[in-house]
């Protein structure tokens, strides 16, 4: 008896001593998905019990935010960061393990990916608070000149009205020869969508970043289409927003070694993606009834909202290209 005692004692004081390692101010700079990031972390411990809270900087802004569910468990630590982007709630859960030089951090952002960094003790240095972003080749750079083509959208574009009817939106899965497996995509059909009539289509595309959820998460398609369709600002249309990444592991965090996925894409698209749309709902299956606008990077919202929005054309042959 008195050497369970005695070992229980020493597992707790062990516990109490990695808590006790951790609590106070930490620091990490690294390579976030979009860009170099710079966070501060306050740990308070009490037994197995992990709070304080986070500070991040990026882009000159700074985010303060509680940690939540923050568990010690000897070497190893992990808690939750809930932060508001675009409107909506992300998590971002971390765990870590304690070493001689720092803790070896994992931060997974949601279902966008992950990154891995190692903090070291102590506060941020001093510094300006908006890190360096390399400049991106590819973006669309607007000369003093240059002048909108459209007009902002209205307030409220993309909000749910009750006062209009509302079409539906769904998640189906399909059968993809080409890639082997059962995919998923979201289709939207307008108000009042019968079988008696046929509906051309649109397909849009995801960021690099995103999967077939992406469209409805940050633009809120089925509400965006309604309003347009009940101001006749647009033709009753199936929207359709498929996965790109075409591979069985289509995760939005599968990385980099994506990209090849993005070019098979366009067999799943024309040998499994339209024939189900076809099959399963009424379309009009000529040139002009079908569209397409893939994105390049950014989230589709900002993509919809902006002025300089770069549109490529998906296909030729088969859709009708801006």
């Amino acid at each position: 008896m008195k050497s369970t005692i005695t070992v229980t004692a020493l597992g707790l004081f062990a516990m109490l001593a990695h808590s006790a390692e951790i609590a106070g101010p930490w620091h990490a700079e690294f390579e976030g998905r979009r860009g170099p990031q710079k966070i501060q972390f306050e740990f308070k411990t009490e037994g197995g019990k992990l709070t304080g809270k986070t500070i991040s900087q990026f882009g000159g802004n700074s985010r303060e935010a509680e940690i939540q569910d923050g568990k010690v468990e000897g070497e190893s630590l992990s808690f939750v960061q809930v932060v508001n982007f675009q409107g909506n709630e992300m998590r971002i859960e971390y765990t870590g393990k304690v070493g001689e030089d720092g803790i070896a951090f994992t931060r997974k952002v949601g279902d966008f990916g992950s990154s891995d960094f190692k903090a070291a003790r102590g506060p941020l240095s001093a510094g300006p608070a908006e890190p360096t972003i390399p400049a991106n080749p590819d973006q669309v750079k607007l000369d003093p000149d240059d002048k909108p083509a459209y007009d902002a959208p209205p307030a409220g574009f993309n909000e749910t009205r009750d006062s209009i009817p509302h079409g539906r939106l769904e998640t189906i899965e399909y059968d993809s020869k080409t890639v082997g497996t059962t995919r998923k995509m979201q289709v939207y059909t307008p108000p009042g969508y019968s079988t008696d009539k046929k509906y051309p289509v649109l397909i849009i595309l995801h960021g690099i970043g995103g999967d077939e959820t992406e469209w409805q998460r940050f633009s809120h398609v089925d509400a965006l289409m309604d309003n347009l369709i009940a101001d006749h600002k647009a033709e009753p249309m199936i929207v359709v927003m498929p996965n790109g990444r075409a591979q069985k592991d289509d995760r939005a965090d599968a990385g980099m070694g994506a990209a090849p996925a993005f070019a098979v894409f366009e067999r799943d698209l024309l040998d499994d993606v339209l024939p189900t749309i076809e099959k399963r709902y009424s379309t009009r299956a000529d040139r002009e009834g079908r569209a397409g606008r893939a994105f390049h990077g950014g989230r589709p919202d900002a993509q919809f909202r902006t002025r300089s929005s770069r549109y490529l054309c998906l296909a030729r042959r088969v859709f009708r290209c801006p």
